[in-house]
């Protein structure tokens, strides 16, 4: 099917959570071209959406812009105020509107990539192509080895079921949580305490929930790339724009065709 789920369309862009996405469904506060928005609705990339009378459009207007920014720890990756934290937005305060492209939470840091294209926050969102993330992992208790093999391997999780894929959504059963396995990964060992992790899909807080699993605690989390997207010696809070090959390189492997 075309088009993106509304709870994750509006969670993608940075509005809320898939989950408080769901609550304004069901209260009747979002629109999709004039009319009542339903659970479950797909997004194409021609619709406006309205919160509370408030447009957001899928087809963003405006010159393009993609930056890639270090977040820094105690920033949240959502455009309300409804956490008492700093939100991503706020902090960066660019000169137009723009999104954050999925989300890494509150207590890591890292790169995050931010824009005011649709279509680049739907195809990069998307877990179902499978594009990579790379992390650095400390954890508070020593690594080893049966532990990075089973990170490696898969392991067995529990997520809100708002944050599942749609198979396992759709076998709830009005569950509020299910069980899920992840999907195998590259995992490196650093030193006695850190690891390198790369992924290929983004389930809710996902590596810490592998580690606490697997009876270990994450004590700093850090994304290092977003695919050809590397933080490098970008400084904590501030951002950079991604520009020419880079983002050619970018848009070939979420399969955007260059302009001619």
């Amino acid at each position: 099917m075309e088009g993106i789920r509304i709870n994750k369309y509006l969670s993608g862009m940075g509005i809320c959570s898939r989950r408080e996405a769901d609550r304004l469904l069901a209260e009747g506060r979002v629109r999709v071209n004039g009319k009542p928005a339903v659970p479950g609705q797909r997004i194409m990339d021609e619709d406006t959406i309205r919160i509370d009378g408030r447009q957001v459009t899928a087809d963003l207007k405006g010159e393009p812009v993609l930056l890639a920014f270090h977040k820094p720890r105690g920033i949240v990756c959502s455009t309300t105020s409804n956490d008492r934290a700093t939100n991503i937005i706020e902090y960066i305060n660019y000169p137009s509107r723009i999104y954050p492209v999925g989300r890494l939470d509150k207590d890591s840091e890292g790169v995050i990539l931010l824009t005011n294209r649709g279509e680049l926050v739907n195809l990069i969102n998307k877990g179902r192509y499978g594009h990579e993330k790379e992390y650095i992992v400390t954890c508070r208790k020593k690594l080893t080895d049966s532990f990075l093999l089973n990170m490696q391997d898969g392991v067995e999780i529990t997520i809100p079921v708002i944050d599942a894929g749609e198979k396992d959504r759709s076998n709830a059963g009005g569950r509020e949580y299910v069980n899920v396995v992840t999907r195998p990964c590259r995992v490196r060992r650093l030193d006695d305490y850190s690891f390198d992790i790369i992924l290929t899909q983004g389930l809710n807080r996902q590596i810490r929930r592998m580690c606490d699993a697997l009876g270990n605690y994450v004590e700093r989390l850090k994304r290092i790339r977003v695919m050809n997207i590397e933080l490098g010696d970008l400084p904590e809070g501030k951002y950079r724009e991604v520009t020419g090959e880079e983002l050619k390189t970018l848009e070939k492997l979420i399969g955007i065709e260059p302009q001619a």
